[in-house]
Protein backbone atom coordinates (compact mmCIF):
# COMPACT_ATOMS: atom_id res chain seq x y z
CA UNK A 1 0.00 0.00 0.00
CA UNK A 2 0.58 3.94 -0.63
CA UNK A 3 1.18 6.68 2.04
CA UNK A 4 -1.09 9.54 1.56
CA UNK A 5 -0.06 12.64 3.05
CA UNK A 6 -2.81 15.65 3.77
CA UNK A 7 -1.19 18.92 4.25
CA UNK A 8 -1.14 22.54 3.31
CA UNK A 9 1.88 24.03 4.12
CA UNK A 10 5.21 23.26 1.66
CA UNK A 11 8.24 24.56 4.24
CA UNK A 12 6.95 21.67 6.51
CA UNK A 13 7.53 18.98 3.94
CA UNK A 14 10.70 18.52 3.03
CA UNK A 15 12.02 16.48 6.26
CA UNK A 16 8.87 14.06 6.30
CA UNK A 17 9.67 13.38 2.59
CA UNK A 18 13.51 12.42 3.46
CA UNK A 19 12.29 10.37 6.21
CA UNK A 20 9.31 8.54 4.10
CA UNK A 21 12.64 8.29 1.22
CA UNK A 22 15.05 6.63 4.01
CA UNK A 23 12.47 3.75 4.69
CA UNK A 24 11.74 3.23 1.02
CA UNK A 25 7.86 3.89 1.26
CA UNK A 26 5.90 5.18 -2.08
CA UNK A 27 3.63 8.23 -1.10
CA UNK A 28 1.46 10.34 -2.72
CA UNK A 29 1.13 14.03 -1.53
CA UNK A 30 -2.09 16.28 -1.20
CA UNK A 31 -2.39 19.93 -0.97
CA UNK A 32 -5.40 20.36 0.71
CA UNK A 33 -7.20 23.71 0.83
CA UNK A 34 -10.82 22.39 -0.07
CA UNK A 35 -12.80 20.07 -2.49
CA UNK A 36 -14.60 17.59 -3.74
CA UNK A 37 -15.81 14.00 -1.30
CA UNK A 38 -17.81 11.56 -3.04
CA UNK A 39 -19.27 9.55 -0.40
CA UNK A 40 -20.69 6.73 -2.48
CA UNK A 41 -17.25 5.90 -3.22
CA UNK A 42 -14.24 4.24 -1.39
CA UNK A 43 -10.82 5.57 -0.76
CA UNK A 44 -7.98 4.33 -1.57
CA UNK A 45 -6.57 1.51 0.37
CA UNK A 46 -3.71 3.16 2.23
CA UNK A 47 -2.29 4.92 4.84
CA UNK A 48 -3.23 8.94 5.32
CA UNK A 49 -1.31 11.02 7.72
CA UNK A 50 -2.89 14.05 8.71
CA UNK A 51 -0.56 17.15 8.60
CA UNK A 52 -3.34 19.90 8.45
CA UNK A 53 -2.86 22.45 10.78
CA UNK A 54 -5.16 24.57 13.08
CA UNK A 55 -3.04 27.47 11.80
CA UNK A 56 -3.92 27.03 8.15
CA UNK A 57 -6.25 29.95 8.17
CA UNK A 58 -2.41 32.59 8.65
CA UNK A 59 -1.41 31.14 4.74
CA UNK A 60 -5.12 31.50 3.18
CA UNK A 61 -5.83 27.80 3.53
CA UNK A 62 -9.41 27.42 6.19
CA UNK A 63 -10.85 26.03 3.62
CA UNK A 64 -8.56 23.22 3.90
CA UNK A 65 -9.36 22.72 7.87
CA UNK A 66 -13.23 22.18 7.63
CA UNK A 67 -12.58 19.50 4.33
CA UNK A 68 -10.08 17.65 6.31
CA UNK A 69 -12.29 17.63 9.06
CA UNK A 70 -15.34 15.75 7.05
CA UNK A 71 -12.76 13.85 4.95
CA UNK A 72 -11.20 12.13 7.67
CA UNK A 73 -14.24 11.04 9.12
CA UNK A 74 -15.23 9.65 5.55
CA UNK A 75 -11.33 7.89 5.75
CA UNK A 76 -12.25 6.30 9.27
CA UNK A 77 -15.83 5.45 8.34
CA UNK A 78 -14.39 2.88 5.52
CA UNK A 79 -12.27 1.62 7.44
CA UNK A 80 -8.91 3.37 6.32
CA UNK A 81 -5.89 3.75 8.64
CA UNK A 82 -5.35 7.29 9.39
CA UNK A 83 -2.18 8.87 11.61
CA UNK A 84 -3.89 11.29 13.69
CA UNK A 85 -7.36 11.23 12.65
CA UNK A 86 -10.78 12.72 13.42
CA UNK A 87 -10.73 12.62 17.03
CA UNK A 88 -6.81 14.30 17.26
CA UNK A 89 -7.83 16.61 14.80
CA UNK A 90 -10.71 17.66 16.73
CA UNK A 91 -9.16 18.30 19.55
CA UNK A 92 -5.87 20.03 17.74
CA UNK A 93 -8.68 22.49 16.27
CA UNK A 94 -10.13 22.94 19.37
CA UNK A 95 -8.02 24.25 22.71
CA UNK A 96 -11.59 24.09 24.97
CA UNK A 97 -11.99 20.46 23.92
CA UNK A 98 -8.21 20.41 24.74
CA UNK A 99 -8.17 21.43 28.49
CA UNK A 100 -11.24 20.23 28.78
CA UNK A 101 -10.10 16.61 28.45
CA UNK A 102 -6.40 16.85 29.76
CA UNK A 103 -8.77 18.20 33.00
CA UNK A 104 -10.98 15.27 33.18
CA UNK A 105 -7.87 12.93 32.71
CA UNK A 106 -5.95 14.33 35.96
CA UNK A 107 -3.51 16.68 34.29
CA UNK A 108 -3.25 20.48 35.50
CA UNK A 109 -4.27 22.94 33.11
CA UNK A 110 -5.03 26.91 34.03
CA UNK A 111 -8.38 28.31 34.82
CA UNK A 112 -9.39 29.18 31.19
CA UNK A 113 -12.53 30.93 29.76
CA UNK A 114 -14.07 30.63 26.31
CA UNK A 115 -16.22 33.75 24.89
CA UNK A 116 -18.43 32.94 22.16
CA UNK A 117 -20.25 34.72 19.93
CA UNK A 118 -22.05 38.38 21.42
CA UNK A 119 -20.82 37.75 24.77
CA UNK A 120 -18.74 40.54 26.35
CA UNK A 121 -15.01 39.69 26.41
CA UNK A 122 -14.27 42.33 28.99
CA UNK A 123 -16.91 41.12 31.31
CA UNK A 124 -15.75 37.74 30.62
CA UNK A 125 -12.23 38.85 31.46
CA UNK A 126 -13.59 40.01 35.45
CA UNK A 127 -13.33 36.64 36.05
CA UNK A 128 -10.51 36.11 36.34
CA UNK A 129 -7.56 37.33 38.33
CA UNK A 130 -4.76 39.65 36.26
CA UNK A 131 -2.72 38.49 35.30
CA UNK A 132 -3.91 36.73 32.11
CA UNK A 133 -3.80 36.41 28.88
CA UNK A 134 -5.77 35.90 25.10
CA UNK A 135 -5.61 33.14 22.84
CA UNK A 136 -7.17 31.94 19.70
CA UNK A 137 -9.23 28.77 20.45
CA UNK A 138 -8.54 27.73 16.68
CA UNK A 139 -4.70 28.76 17.16
CA UNK A 140 -1.17 27.35 16.61
CA UNK A 141 2.09 29.56 16.59
CA UNK A 142 1.14 31.43 20.02
CA UNK A 143 -1.76 32.87 17.70
CA UNK A 144 -3.45 36.02 19.57
CA UNK A 145 -1.73 35.42 22.78
CA UNK A 146 -1.29 38.65 24.20
CA UNK A 147 -0.40 39.48 27.86
CA UNK A 148 -2.80 41.40 30.19
CA UNK A 149 -1.55 42.99 33.72
CA UNK A 150 -4.72 44.17 34.58
CA UNK A 151 -8.46 44.38 33.30
CA UNK A 152 -8.14 48.42 32.75
CA UNK A 153 -5.90 47.69 29.87
CA UNK A 154 -7.62 44.67 28.42
CA UNK A 155 -10.65 46.66 28.24
CA UNK A 156 -8.76 49.57 26.23
CA UNK A 157 -7.73 46.95 24.05
CA UNK A 158 -10.76 45.94 22.87
CA UNK A 159 -12.75 49.17 22.95
CA UNK A 160 -9.82 50.19 20.18
CA UNK A 161 -10.34 47.10 18.51
CA UNK A 162 -7.06 45.68 18.53
CA UNK A 163 -8.23 42.10 19.63
CA UNK A 164 -7.85 39.79 16.99
CA UNK A 165 -10.42 37.22 15.99
CA UNK A 166 -10.17 33.18 16.07
CA UNK A 167 -10.81 31.81 13.24
CA UNK A 168 -13.86 29.95 14.71
CA UNK A 169 -14.92 32.92 16.85
CA UNK A 170 -13.94 31.47 20.22
CA UNK A 171 -11.67 33.65 21.78
CA UNK A 172 -10.11 32.36 24.69
CA UNK A 173 -9.55 34.20 28.28
CA UNK A 174 -6.39 32.62 29.94
CA UNK A 175 -4.76 32.19 33.47
CA UNK A 176 -1.22 33.34 33.22
CA UNK A 177 1.15 31.06 34.79
CA UNK A 178 4.32 33.23 34.75
CA UNK A 179 7.40 30.78 34.25
CA UNK A 180 9.63 30.14 36.88
CA UNK A 181 12.66 30.44 34.09
CA UNK A 182 11.88 32.12 30.82
CA UNK A 183 10.93 29.28 28.85
CA UNK A 184 8.01 26.40 27.78
CA UNK A 185 8.52 22.86 27.88
CA UNK A 186 7.58 20.99 24.75
CA UNK A 187 7.46 16.90 24.93
CA UNK A 188 7.30 14.88 21.66
CA UNK A 189 5.33 11.66 21.89
CA UNK A 190 4.65 9.52 18.53
CA UNK A 191 3.19 6.04 18.30
CA UNK A 192 3.04 5.75 22.33
CA UNK A 193 6.26 6.30 22.49
CA UNK A 194 8.20 9.20 24.09
CA UNK A 195 11.18 10.89 22.10
CA UNK A 196 12.60 14.29 23.73
CA UNK A 197 11.60 17.31 25.31
CA UNK A 198 12.52 20.55 24.36
CA UNK A 199 12.39 23.90 25.95
CA UNK A 200 11.45 27.01 23.93
CA UNK A 201 12.61 30.54 25.12
CA UNK A 202 9.45 33.01 25.65
CA UNK A 203 12.16 35.86 26.32
CA UNK A 204 10.86 37.52 23.00
CA UNK A 205 7.02 36.01 22.96
CA UNK A 206 4.85 33.44 22.61
CA UNK A 207 5.21 32.20 19.17
CA UNK A 208 7.12 29.10 19.86
CA UNK A 209 6.73 26.95 16.29
CA UNK A 210 10.30 24.91 16.57
CA UNK A 211 10.25 23.77 13.22
CA UNK A 212 13.09 24.90 10.77
CA UNK A 213 10.70 26.58 8.77
CA UNK A 214 7.35 28.75 9.43
CA UNK A 215 5.66 31.45 7.71
CA UNK A 216 7.41 34.85 7.42
CA UNK A 217 6.36 37.04 10.71
CA UNK A 218 7.16 34.10 13.22
CA UNK A 219 9.45 36.19 14.88
CA UNK A 220 10.14 32.94 17.26
CA UNK A 221 10.86 30.22 15.06
CA UNK A 222 15.01 29.57 13.73
CA UNK A 223 14.34 30.57 10.09
CA UNK A 224 16.19 33.71 9.11
CA UNK A 225 19.89 33.73 10.87
CA UNK A 226 21.69 33.66 13.94
CA UNK A 227 19.96 35.72 15.48
CA UNK A 228 16.44 34.79 15.57
CA UNK A 229 17.50 31.11 16.46
CA UNK A 230 19.08 32.58 19.83
CA UNK A 231 18.11 34.40 22.33
CA UNK A 232 19.33 37.88 23.76
CA UNK A 233 21.65 36.11 25.59
CA UNK A 234 23.29 34.46 22.87
CA UNK A 235 21.81 30.97 23.48
CA UNK A 236 20.15 28.60 21.30
CA UNK A 237 16.09 29.53 21.38
CA UNK A 238 15.14 25.37 21.29
CA UNK A 239 17.34 23.47 23.54
CA UNK A 240 16.81 19.64 24.44
CA UNK A 241 15.56 19.21 27.94
CA UNK A 242 17.60 15.73 28.35
CA UNK A 243 16.68 15.62 32.28
CA UNK A 244 13.03 14.88 30.86
CA UNK A 245 13.47 11.06 30.59
CA UNK A 246 10.28 8.45 29.45
CA UNK A 247 9.83 8.17 33.35
CA UNK A 248 8.55 11.27 34.55
CA UNK A 249 5.61 11.05 35.85
CA UNK A 250 3.95 14.01 33.40
CA UNK A 251 4.95 12.20 29.97
CA UNK A 252 3.62 8.86 31.36
CA UNK A 253 0.69 10.86 31.45
CA UNK A 254 0.61 12.28 28.20
CA UNK A 255 1.28 9.03 26.69
CA UNK A 256 -1.59 7.91 28.18
CA UNK A 257 -3.53 10.61 27.85
CA UNK A 258 -2.59 9.93 23.83
CA UNK A 259 -3.49 6.43 23.78
CA UNK A 260 -7.24 7.44 25.11
CA UNK A 261 -7.95 10.16 23.08
CA UNK A 262 -6.71 8.14 19.70
CA UNK A 263 -3.52 10.76 19.19
CA UNK A 264 -0.14 9.14 17.21
CA UNK A 265 1.72 12.15 16.69
CA UNK A 266 1.69 15.48 19.52
CA UNK A 267 3.97 17.67 20.62
CA UNK A 268 2.55 18.60 24.52
CA UNK A 269 3.39 21.85 26.09
CA UNK A 270 3.52 23.02 29.57
CA UNK A 271 5.45 25.62 31.71
CA UNK A 272 6.63 25.34 35.21
CA UNK A 273 5.79 28.24 37.87
CA UNK A 274 7.61 29.72 41.21
CA UNK A 275 6.27 26.24 42.84
CA UNK A 276 7.74 24.04 40.32
CA UNK A 277 3.77 23.16 39.18
CA UNK A 278 3.68 21.81 35.83
CA UNK A 279 0.58 23.23 34.03
CA UNK A 280 0.10 21.79 30.58
CA UNK A 281 -1.64 24.34 27.87
CA UNK A 282 -1.64 22.89 24.54
CA UNK A 283 -1.77 20.24 22.33
CA UNK A 284 0.11 20.08 19.18
CA UNK A 285 -0.85 17.36 16.54
CA UNK A 286 0.79 18.76 13.57
CA UNK A 287 3.98 18.31 15.48
CA UNK A 288 7.02 20.25 13.49
CA UNK A 289 10.66 19.51 14.63
CA UNK A 290 14.05 21.32 15.11
CA UNK A 291 16.63 20.24 13.04
CA UNK A 292 19.54 21.68 15.00
CA UNK A 293 18.37 20.40 17.84
CA UNK A 294 17.99 16.77 16.59
CA UNK A 295 21.54 17.17 14.83
CA UNK A 296 23.13 17.94 18.27
CA UNK A 297 21.77 15.10 19.69
CA UNK A 298 20.79 11.97 17.14
CA UNK A 299 17.10 13.10 17.30
CA UNK A 300 14.47 11.92 14.36
CA UNK A 301 11.10 13.27 14.54
CA UNK A 302 9.97 12.86 11.24
CA UNK A 303 11.29 9.61 10.96
CA UNK A 304 9.08 8.32 14.10
CA UNK A 305 6.22 9.48 12.14
CA UNK A 306 7.47 7.01 9.00
CA UNK A 307 8.39 4.61 11.27
CA UNK A 308 4.62 4.29 12.29
CA UNK A 309 3.44 4.37 8.51
CA UNK A 310 6.14 1.07 8.39
CA UNK A 311 4.24 -0.85 11.01
CA UNK A 312 1.18 0.36 9.86
CA UNK A 313 1.51 -0.97 6.48
CA UNK A 314 2.32 -4.22 7.99
CA UNK A 315 -0.68 -4.29 9.82
CA UNK A 316 -4.20 -5.54 8.92
CA UNK A 317 -6.78 -2.78 8.58
CA UNK A 318 -9.09 -4.90 10.54
CA UNK A 319 -7.00 -4.44 13.93
CA UNK A 320 -7.64 -0.58 13.31
CA UNK A 321 -4.59 2.31 13.88
CA UNK A 322 -5.04 2.94 17.37
CA UNK A 323 -3.52 0.24 19.05
CA UNK A 324 -1.34 2.91 20.41
CA UNK A 325 0.68 1.59 23.84
CA UNK A 326 3.14 3.28 26.22
CA UNK A 327 6.75 1.86 26.17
Amino acid sequence: MTVHVLFENEDWMPPLRRALADRGLEWVEHFVDGGVIDLASLPEDAVYINRMSPSSHTRGHQAGVVYTRELLGWLEATGRRVVNGSRAFTLELSKVQQHASLEAFGIRTPRTIAVIGNADPREAARQLPAPFITKHNQGGKGLGVQLFEDHESFDAYVEAGRLEPSPDGVLLLQQYIRPVQPFITRVEIVDGRFLYAIRSSTEGGFELCPADACAIGDSMCPVGGEAEAQTNEGEARFQLRAEITAADPLVRQYVAFMATHRLDVAGIEFVEDADNTRWTYDINGTSNYNGGVEAEHGLDGMGAIADLCVRLLQTPAQQGLHRVAAR
